[in-house]
């Protein structure tokens, strides 16, 4: 059976997309052994030598460990390079992903409300435009993705005017996570200006240079989010599907 490829990029890199996103939805479990480069190169009809690329690239990521007569084998989730910007969206895409969202916020409760404070005390004024401009755009889209595509650039944009070098590369590695993330909230929400308020709290904060300020904005935020997850929990358990948001 033959398989369409929807990655992007390289040929290597759509294989790696493809079995990829299989592995991280469970297909094939931690400890279990791939099928052959064979039958990898049938379904996606592509080379050995291009399956063999994507193998690397999957090990690169710490998913896969690969031997001699025994092939590549799944290696256990604690091995799995969770910060790898490839696996996040794999996860954020996935099936079954409440648990995974959930440390997403966790994670996001660790080092936003710090950003935020940092950001009202070192923002320049090109930053701060770019925040306020993400905050308005975010009130004034009409869809979905141009909300989300919105808040993102929000969150990103006070990472960047923390001015803490190590805080941007980390929102860039969770960018996409992010992205899916807010779309399950605002869906959930059935309200494109869901939260806004709470947005503008949070850039009012940094605008005025006020650290607490921002810091507690931030944080009503990230309860506010925990509250929509804590929804979806519920509809899932009342046989709705929480990865699709409808029900």
């Amino acid at each position: 059976m033959t398989e369409a490829l929807r990655g992007r990029g390289s040929a290597h890199e759509a294989v790696a997309e493809a079995i990829g996103r299989r592995i991280v939805q469970g297909e094939f479990p931690p400890g279990s052994v791939l099928p052959a480069e064979a039958q990898w190169s049938s379904r996606y009809q592509v080379s050995r030598s291009v399956v063999r690329e994507a193998m690397k690239m999957l090990s690169a990521k710490g998913l896969l460990t690969s031997r001699p007569k025994v092939g590549s084998r799944v290696k256990d989730r604690r091995r799995w390079n969770l910060l790898d910007h490839d696996i996040l969206a794999w996860y954020a895409e996935a099936p079954g992903r409440r648990e995974f969202l959930g440390t997403l916020q966790e994670f996001r409760k660790i080092f936003e409300p710090e950003a935020a404070a940092l950001a009202a005390s070192r923002r320049s004024e090109k930053q701060m435009r770019a925040i306020s401009e993400a905050c308005a755009e975010m009130g004034q889209a009409r869809t979905l993705p141009e909300r989300s595509a919105a808040d993102v650039r929000f969150h990103l944009g006070i990472l960047e005017a923390s001015g803490n070098e190590m805080l941007l590369p980390l929102g860039a590695l969770i960018e996409s996570a992010l992205e899916n993330l807010f779309m399950i909230i605002t869906r959930q929400a059935d309200d494109l200006r869901h939260a806004q308020a709470l947005h503008e709290d949070i850039e009012r904060g940094i605008r005025l240079g006020r650290p607490l300020a921002a810091r507690r904005a931030v944080r009503r935020l990230l309860a506010d989010s925990d509250t929509m997850l804590h929804r979806i929990d519920q509809r899932g358990a009342a046989g709705t599907d929480p990865a699709s948001g409808s029900g």
